[in-house]
């Protein structure tokens, strides 16, 4: 199967990977870093589901009819990782932010090595080590000054979106502000803060790789993506409230850090004045008993239910969008996607 053959490659490149940032122009003066960046990255940046590095391998190889050369697929893999690193990046900076204490079943890097905030500039080391590896696979290739761009520019969109969800969310011993957590609010979060670097980021390096760089192709995915992406975060959020740890790898916290879920602004667009009256209360507390009640409204409110026709109806709508591209862009890109997250559990 074409797809556990793509897997494999792109995990047996893991230690090429590490080999090229260790002995990287950077780390020359600073040999004593070398085992440093090794220790952040192996237990950062492996354990997950590698979905957006694999998904940029796979559309690369659909877009080229799986007639690549060695040096081509080596270049997918290694702009893979680099997905890979930058999401990384965000999830160590995030997991301090929120004060998370557990990340793909172990415990968050900050509550490592006695780091404590620390940790936040190993995110920075994080980061810096995505644009080493775009430089060492590509630096010769034309598509080189378009792939930087793509990055800086879908960074910039990311910390847009986690900034847009970090001031809607309560400060320390404050209350939500509810008002905040409209259906247009949580839509602009969820573009800017999960879509365009989980979903069209991988899609759009392939096409630049493949030479389908033309802006209409490049909006035409654009548009089936971010609503992918959209789709991807409410069950990110419905998981985090109703999903199992022990299969999610996380304990959720949206309820008592007052995140503007799909959850919440769903509760609020459907609760009658005593149920707001709860929430007004209950939400944003982090107190195991709040949380409780505010489950219990959600239950009240048959938000379960709401989330399986949700989940049922995007699914129609995305696959109508897939079934309207062009040849240019294959549809099996688009339907890989899809098989991979339609009813996930984690």
């Amino acid at each position: 199967m074409e797809s556990a053959k793509t897997t494999q490659q792109f995990m047996e490149h893991f230690p090429h990977l590490l080999e090229a940032l260790k002995t990287s122009s950077a780390l020359e003066a600073l040999p004593e870093m070398r085992d440093w960046i090794s220790k952040v990255v192996e237990y950062n940046v492996q354990g997950g589901k590698m979905n957006r590095g694999i998904a940029l391998v796979e559309t690369f190889k659909i877009l080229n009819n799986f007639h690549t050369s060695d040096d081509e697929l080596k270049i997918a893999i290694t702009l893979g990782w680099s997905i890979e690193l930058l999401q990384a990046f965000f999830l160590v900076a995030d997991d301090i932010m929120d004060d998370s204490h557990t990340r793909r079943g172990k415990p968050c890097w900050f509550r490592t090595n006695n780091l404590g905030v620390k940790a936040f500039n190993d995110s920075i080391l994080l980061e810096s080590c995505v644009y080493q590896l775009i430089s060492s696979c590509c630096k010769d290739r034309p598509y080189y000054s378009a792939i930087l761009d793509l990055f800086h520019d879908v960074t910039m969109k990311t910390a847009m979106g986690q900034a847009m969800d970090l001031l809607s969310a309560p400060g320390a011993g404050e209350k939500p502000d509810l008002s905040q957590f409209t259906t247009d609010k949580y839509g602009a979060i969820v573009k800017y803060k999960t879509a365009y670097y989980s979903f069209y980021l991988p899609v759009a390096l392939a096409m630049h790789m493949a030479g389908l760089d033309n802006t209409n192709l490049l909006k035409r995915a654009e548009k089936i993506l971010l609503p992918m992406g959209h789709f991807f975060q409410v069950q990110d959020d419905y998981l985090d409230c109703f999903g199992d740890p022990e299969v999610t790898g996380k304990v959720g916290t949206d309820i008592e850090d007052g995140k503007c879920s799909w959850l919440i602004v769903t509760a609020l667009s459907g609760c009658n004045s005593d149920q707001r009256q709860l929430i007004e209360e209950h939400y944003g507390v982090k107190d195991s008993q709040s949380v409780a009640v505010i489950k219990d409204i959600f239950r009240q409110l048959d938000l379960p239910k709401l989330y399986s026709e949700y989940e049922e109806s995007s699914y129609v709508e995305i696959n109508r969008l897939i079934n309207e591209l062009p040849d240019l862009l294959p549809s099996a890109i688009f339907h890989g996607f899809m098989a991979k997250i339609y009813k996930r559990k984690m």
